[in-house]
């Protein structure tokens, strides 16, 4: 195919727009930070290889990774660390796992961890969400009220640790 023939300008070739990045104070653990250092490693190996490919032609993937990239060094940039052994071990705060027991006596460990590396899956959340809210500044023994948006539920908090 002769190079006449292909669009050289256009949406491919211009750069995505960023991700948005959160109003929040950026806390992070050491394993959060971490955690972003390697994503940003990855996504510059990924843009690397993507630029080194034979054929070129669908800039899409180059522009998802160099957005990337942006995404990752500006969280880097504003993380504020922070070492979850240095708060008191006896109140709920930043980094502390947490064990609460719901109203049917079922128990679940939340870790409360900075925006990036909170995962409802993995049991971790952020300070600002509706969870984190509720259990920070709470200590063993005390009740919290975890407002959803299915409703209302009252955890027991039963231990807080402090991660490894």
């Amino acid at each position: 195919m002769s190079r006449a023939f292909v669009k050289e300008d256009g949406p491919d070739n211009e750069p995505l727009p960023d991700l948005p990045i959160s109003p929040h104070p950026n806390l992070v653990t050491p394993r959060g930070l971490a955690d972003l250092r390697r994503r940003l490693a990855e996504a510059q190996a990924t843009l690397q290889a993507l630029r080194a490919r034979e054929d070129r032609l669908d800039r899409l993937p180059e522009a998802a990774a160099e957005r990337d990239i942006r995404y990752l060094e500006a969280r880097i940039a504003s993380a504020i660390p922070v070492d979850p052994a240095a708060a008191p071990a006896d109140e709920v705060a930043f980094g502390h796992r947490v064990t609460v027991e719901d109203e049917e006596g079922i128990e679940t460990t939340w870790q409360i961890t900075g925006e990036d590396e909170a995962s409802a899956a993995d049991h971790r959340i952020a300070p600002h969400s509706p969870l984190g809210r509720a259990l920070i500044g709470a200590r063993a023994g005390d009740e919290v009220v975890w407002t959803r948006p299915a409703g209302q539920v009252t955890l027991l908090v039963k231990r807080i640790a402090c991660p490894d």
